[in-house]
């Protein structure tokens, strides 16, 4: 938003509002422009970055759960090597499968003779089962972290840059009495100049500010709800894993 302010046929265009404001400001008001279009920059970016992250990780989550849930072997999908690249719950799937698989033939590598193995391995213990489930608790906590990442840029554009606008016009309203005072003589047309370059600075970082507040509570109310479905999944699987793979005899 506030890259409009730069567009030079947005500042060709006109003699007033926003296009007189910044043709009278000084070098600290186009120096707080500068930085709160840098910033409106990052926030956009991380904006569309993490939509297509989100979007990606959604189709390949309900690609990666329709095929899970048509087989009743938990193991399938990592025997097979099918991979979902952008899905968080496919990263808590394979972490989870590859301690599993670990704990039952000795390796988490997957080879010709892996499935043949598999049939002949003997139950795990419910101690050995602890060590599964921590790993894709592990698992869950990076993936989450992951989907968390660069959330604090947005954060910052939403609280900083209204305070970086306010400072820009105050220390341009401060130039202006400044000047007033130096000139000895007070009017309207004297000091509308700079006053209205000062407040531009106010407008743009409400400007960059806004957007990022929307994009912000979206976001952060997305994750949330991915991580709950990571949390939900990881509970599942240790069920699956638990019911097929568990003695539940005494564990010594």
């Amino acid at each position: 938003m506030a890259a409009t302010l730069f567009s030079p046929l947005f500042l060709a265009s006109g003699d007033g509002g926003l296009v007189f404001a910044f043709q009278q400001s000084t070098l600290p008001g186009q120096l707080v422009l500068a930085a709160l279009f840098i910033g409106s920059v990052f926030s956009w970016s991380v904006m569309l970055t993490k939509l297509l992250t989100l979007r990606v990780a959604r189709r390949q989550r309900e690609r990666f759960l329709e095929l899970f849930r048509q087989d009743r072997q938990p193991l399938r999908l990592f025997a097979d090597s099918l991979h979902f690249d952008g899905a968080p719950v496919f990263t808590v799937y394979q972490a989870g499968c590859t301690e599993l698989a670990y704990q039952l033939v000795g390796s988490s590598e997957v080879d010709e003779t892996f499935g043949q193995r598999l049939e002949t391995a003997e139950l795990i213990t419910p101690s050995q089962m602890r060590v599964v489930a921590v790993a894709m608790e592990r698992a869950v906590g990076e993936s989450a972290l992951k989907l968390e990442s660069q959330m604090i840029i947005l954060a910052t554009a939403v609280s900083g840059a209204p305070f970086v606008g306010l400072l820009g016009t105050v220390w341009g309203v401060m130039e202006t009495f400044a000047d007033v005072a130096k000139a000895g003589s007070a009017s309207l047309a004297a000091m509308a100049p700079g006053v209205s370059a000062a407040l531009i600075t106010t407008v743009t970082g409400l400007l960059v500010a806004i957007p990022a507040m929307f994009g912000y509570n979206y976001l952060v109310t997305t994750v949330r709800g991915m991580i709950v479905e990571l949390d939900n999944f990881a509970s599942e699987l240790t069920s699956a894993f638990e019911h097929r793979y568990v003695s539940h005899k005494s564990d010594k």
